[in-house]
């Protein structure tokens, strides 16, 4: 047991090292949500590639979160990664699916994104803005709901759900990164 203490240390020392690294993807999280509201998305098909991006993204992001989880939590991301991925592929190769078939896999991807979140949250309950992990996976479940039951939409609708799930994502990982930062802070005084 006490080298299981030893191990976990070293990995939240080895991760900790590392917040800036989510700090920068977090800062762009939020500059690829200004470029979704900006951009001019008529079609679908527009919208399922820009999903597509957008979920591998996630997917690329949880596999690096990897490195800083300790052994449970590094198969939930890697799980939680792969759904991502599989997501943007086949919005890729069905792009010109239905807006029911795209409104229900931006609605998985919110639920399953929302229900991750919010364990974690509730896990580290007492760790430093743990409450802003609850409220992003409450509102990410919300919108998976409102998602999956909306099927009569509008492309606006659907881009605004794309531009949510990149904005709590953005918000996701600053938040990592100041916990993180707050945990390298922990360790300086105990290793000098």
């Amino acid at each position: 047991m006490a080298r299981l203490r030893l191990e976990e240390n070293e990995l939240a020392e080895n991760a900790s090292r590392l917040w800036w690294l989510f700090l920068v993807t977090g800062i762009l999280w939020l500059w690829v949500t200004l470029i979704i509201l900006r951009l001019n998305t008529d079609s679908v098909y527009a919208i399922a590639i820009l999903f597509g991006f957008v979920a591998i993204g996630a997917g690329i992001n949880e596999f690096l979160a990897m490195g800083a989880s300790t052994t449970g939590w590094k198969f939930v991301h890697g799980i939680l990664g792969v759904i991502f991925v599989v997501a943007g592929i086949v919005a890729f190769f069905q792009p010109k699916g239905t807006f029911v078939a795209l409104a229900s896999l931006v609605a998985w991807v919110l639920l399953f994104k929302g229900i991750f979140d919010i364990v974690v949250s509730l896990v580290s309950h007492g760790a430093h803005l743990w409450w802003v992990g609850l409220i992003v996976g409450i509102v990410e479940v919300l919108l998976a709901f409102w998602a999956a039951g909306y099927f009569r939409g509008s492309a606006i609708l659907l881009v605004a759900w794309v531009a949510a799930l990149t904005l709590l994502r953005g918000i996701t990982e600053i938040v990592m990164a100041f916990r993180l930062r707050r945990l390298q802070k922990a360790y300086r005084p105990a290793t000098a």
